[in-house]
């Protein structure tokens, strides 16, 4: 800067300003780029269907503007870390991750305890949700709910999956002390939500209701109607 005439030190601030203003823009515009405009947050019991019916929904709406986003995800990620256990095993539905579910709901209690919305904005932070709706597949506490309700207050949405226990056990539900009266399976019997799915293999049922979220979300959040 020394030896510069005071025109030339000001021309010199005034592009510095447009350079910076031009950047601050483009990454602003970046992080409202990762930003839903939509939010569906699902919770049931087990063997309620829920994976079942949020990959119906995506297929209505497409993969292109549409994100499943597994909460569990990440906390079986972490968990599979320092158990060094086999992480892709963890995320089926077959009796390896069964036998680990009880000592896994415990340690993520712990870790919630400790930062009730750490697995939330795990699940949140990849370019794979850079998506206009994100439907969250597996919420299972209300701080699972408050997260996304205080972050995205204007456009998330609330949907509970339910299934007969006689449904249930046709699809292998076997109550586990534990696991079934712990709050990952009870913590949210009590709240109310913006919809609720009967899945009990009616497929016409199922239909109608996922019809009347599609259009909610359409009409009133990704198009501001209504």
């Amino acid at each position: 800067m020394i030896g510069l005439a005071p025109e030339d030190l000001c021309r010199l601030i005034q592009i510095y300003r447009v350079f910076w203003l031009k950047n601050a823009f483009s990454a602003l515009r970046g992080i409202m780029e990762t930003f839903p405009t939509a939010v569906l947050v699902f919770s049931g019991k087990r063997k309620s269907g829920k994976d079942f019916v949020t990959e119906r929904l995506m297929e209505r709406f497409g993969t292109e503007i549409c994100e499943i986003i597994r909460l569990s995800e990440p906390l079986k990620k972490q968990y599979a870390l320092e158990k060094n256990l086999d992480f892709e095993r963890l995320l089926d539905s077959t009796s390896y991750k069964e036998q680990y579910r009880s000592d896994m709901i415990h340690w993520g209690e712990e870790k919630r305890n400790q930062d009730p919305g750490f697995f939330c904005r795990v699940a949140t932070s990849g370019n794979e949700v850079k998506k206009p709706l994100w439907i969250v597949s597996d919420a299972r506490r209300k701080t699972d709910i408050e997260y996304f309700k205080e972050h995205f207050p204007d456009i998330t949405k609330t949907v509970r999956v339910a299934a007969s226990k006689s449904t249930r056990e046709s699809r292998g539900f076997i109550f586990t002390t534990g696991v079934d009266d712990a709050e990952s399976e009870c913590g949210l019997d009590n709240v109310s939500f913006d919809f609720e799915i009967i899945n009990d293999g009616d497929d016409e049922v199922l239909r109608n209701s996922l019809q009347e979220i599609e259009h909610e979300v359409n009409m009133k959040i990704l198009h501001g109607e209504g």
